[in-house]
């Protein structure tokens, strides 16, 4: 498919990428940023909420360093997969080697993972499917086609690197046109398959901040597919365990994608695991709470009940393998 005529910008600077933002929102212009392209263009190519100028990010070399504490946002997948300054939390590797393929993840960005766009079997349809169907809420149509209402869009996040990022206790940071700001990534998220998160329009996504003590945790990630390669996940699991000394737990956080319009972070279930042991006991616990907890709805290929017995079963496999 061809895509739809728009302005490309090229700015090399934060300051000039955001200078080109504010004067097409003065004129009250829309556009989108980009960064690999790997999600935003294929929607564009199938007329998804295109818009009129596109500002490139690709040419701002600053947005490119890693280094073990802060990962640029226009950091590739692939370069995470494979950067030194990653080795000590092996987590990162895992989760970005499992995104689509080595094509794709040559080009598509850390941003880009994060800033994902929510996805859904009535939205992700060409222009001609959705146009029969009637449109839903997150197209301009008048009431979303999952759970039929007129306020609330139920596309789902489907990012994967986003949970390993929370359970690991990550933050970002953002600039816009007041400056930048900080907060934690489990705080960026918005609970609403339109909003999606509470990145205003021209804002840019800077980097990702590691704590001191990531590399000090064990972690890993399970996700569920029905291709092993290229496929978006249906479910995905993480999990991040500390010890003490002694060998109890110092820290635990468990947290899943793909199940919601957001990432969730079970931080409730693992509080009173804190000084214990991670027994059997405790992990059919955790595992039982994230089933409970997990609610997906019928917008993939996957049944919601399947995918919410699944939830449990990956959590099982992930804290067992920490244990």
């Amino acid at each position: 498919m061809i895509l739809p005529r728009f302005e490309y910008h090229q700015p090399t600077t934060i300051d000039d990428a955001l200078k080109a933002a504010r004067a097409l929102s003065d004129r009250q212009q829309p556009f989108d940023y980009v960064a690999g392209g790997t999600d935003l263009l294929p929607n564009y190519k199938q007329r998804l909420n295109n818009r009129a100028h596109v500002i490139s990010l690709s040419h701002i070399a600053e947005l490119r360093a890693i280094s073990p504490s802060r990962i640029g946002a226009l950091a590739t997948l692939q370069e995470i997969e494979r950067s030194p300054d990653l080795q000590s939390i092996p987590v990162l590797a895992k989760a970005a080697s499992q995104i689509a393929s080595p094509l794709l993840r040559a080009a598509g960005t850390l941003g880009g993972n994060l800033l994902l766009e929510t996805r859904c079997y009535y939205f992700n349809q060409s222009e001609f499917w959705r146009e029969a169907k009637g449109g839903c809420l997150k197209e301009g149509g008048k009431v979303c086609l999952v759970v039929p209402n007129e306020t609330v869009c139920y596309a789902t996040y489907s990012g994967d690197l986003a949970p390993v990022l929370m359970t690991l206790g990550a933050s970002i940071e953002l600039r816009g046109f007041t400056g930048s700001r900080f907060l934690p990534l489990a705080d960026f998220f918005s609970p609403d398959g339109i909003a999606k998160n509470v990145r205003s329009r021209e804002e840019i996504l800077l980097a990702v901040h590691l704590p001191d003590d990531a590399r000090r945790a064990q972690a890993s990630y399970e996700k569920l597919r029905v291709r092993d390669t290229i496929d978006f996940p249906l479910l995905g699991l993480a999990a991040a365990l500390w010890r003490t000394p002694s060998g109890d737990i110092e820290k635990l956080r468990v947290a899943a994608t793909a199940t919601d319009t957001v990432p969730l972070l079970f931080e409730d279930l693992t509080a009173s695991a804190i000084g214990n042991r991670l027994t059997p006991l405790l992990i059919d616990r955790i595992s039982a709470g994230v089933k409970k907890r997990v609610q997906p709805v019928k917008n993939v290929s996957l049944r919601p009940l399947y995918r919410k017995k699944m939830a449990e079963v990956l959590t099982r496999r992930l804290l067992t393998s920490l244990g």
